[in-house]
C-alpha cells in the first residue's frame, strides 16, 4: 500500500510484525496494541530501531499515554469511512499529549477526508490505491490558510491576523 507522508509518496521504513511472529533484531518494527500492551518494555527495550503500535479506534488513547514519549509511530485505524473515532483519538494525542512523532492514518482512508485528517493532526496516510496517494499530493498544497485551529499545528486566519497587527504596531 503507498504511503504519503510530508506530501509525498514514501516508502514505508516500518516492518508489520504478527503476533507471533519474533521481533526483528533491527529496524523500525510496527506492532499491534494487544501485543505491545502485553509486554511493553519487552517491546520498547529492543535496541535494534524505532517502535510503532497500530491502535484500533475502539480502544482509549490514555492507555497509550504512559508510552508515547518513546514511541516514533502511531497508526490509528478507520474501519469504516463512517467511523470518525479515529479523528477524535488523533486530536487528543496531539493536543491534549503534545504527541510529535508520526501520526499515521491506516485502514479506510479515503481521498476526500485527506484535509480532515491532516487538521486532526495525521501527517501520513496509508493509502490503498496508488491514484488516491497522487491525488493527497495535490490535495496537500491546496489549502494553506484554515479559519479552525486544530491538531497540525497550523495557525488559524485570526491568529495569523493577530500576529501580523502585533507585528505591525510593535514597528517590526
Amino acid at each position: 500500500m503507498p504511503l504519503v507522508k510530508g506530501g509525498h509518496i514514501v516508502a514505508d521504513e516500518f516492518v508489520r510484525t504478527a503476533e507471533d511472529a519474533e521481533l526483528p533484531a533491527q529496524g523500525a518494527v510496527l506492532v499491534s496494541a494487544s501485543r505491545f500492551l502485553a509486554d511493553p518494555e519487552a517491546v520498547l527495550g529492543r535496541a535494534g530501531g524505532k517502535v510503532g503500535v497500530i491502535w484500533p479506534n475502539d480502544r482509549d488513547v490514555d492507555d497509550l499515554v504512559p508510552h508515547l514519549a518513546r514511541l516514533a509511530l502511531v497508526a490509528l485505524v478507520f474501519p469504516s469511512f463512517r467511523d470518525g473515532r479515529a479523528y477524535t483519538q488523533a486530536r487528543l494525542l496531539r493536543e491534549r499529549y503534545a504527541y510529535r512523532g508520526e501520526l499515521r492514518a491506516t485502514g479506510q482512508v479515503l481521498r476526500d477526508q485527506f484535509v480532515f485528517m491532516l487538521r486532526a493532526g495525521f501527517d501520513a496516510f496509508e493509502v490503498k490505491k496508488q491514484a488516491d496517494a497522487e491525488a493527497f499530493t495535490e490535495t496537500v498544497k491546496r489549502y494553506s490558510v484554515f479559519y479552525q485551529p486544530t491538531g497540525d499545528g497550523r495557525l488559524s486566519a485570526l491568529h495569523q491576523r493577530l500576529q501580523l497587527r502585533h507585528s505591525e504596531s510593535a514597528g517590526l
